[in-house]
């Protein structure tokens, strides 16, 4: 039995399920390859698939909470590092 020939990929991916943690990390794990493979406008496509696998998470596990949610903590982590608060 022959080894398939590789297509976007060249590593096996475990596919996920659309909202669950297993969809964000298949994205993770495609994006991970992409950069491995050097290919910069494969990896930013694979950053938008997981912001929709994020999207999908919350959506199935937070309902209410949206991205700008996140994106407001992460911009107070952010702060936090920048003030010296974390290091």
């Amino acid at each position: 039995m022959s080894t398939p020939l590789p297509g976007y990929h060249l590593v096996p991916i475990t596919k996920g399920q659309l909202g669950e943690i297993s969809k964000i990390r298949e994205e993770l794990q495609e994006l991970t390859d992409a950069e491995t493979q050097g290919a910069r406008i494969m990896a930013l496509i694979e950053l938008s698939d997981l912001l929709g696998a994020v999207k999908a998470y919350l959506t199935n596990h937070y309902p209410g909470f949206e991205l700008s949610d996140l994106e407001t903590m992460a911009a107070i982590t952010a702060r936090a590092f920048q003030n010296g608060a974390r290091s």
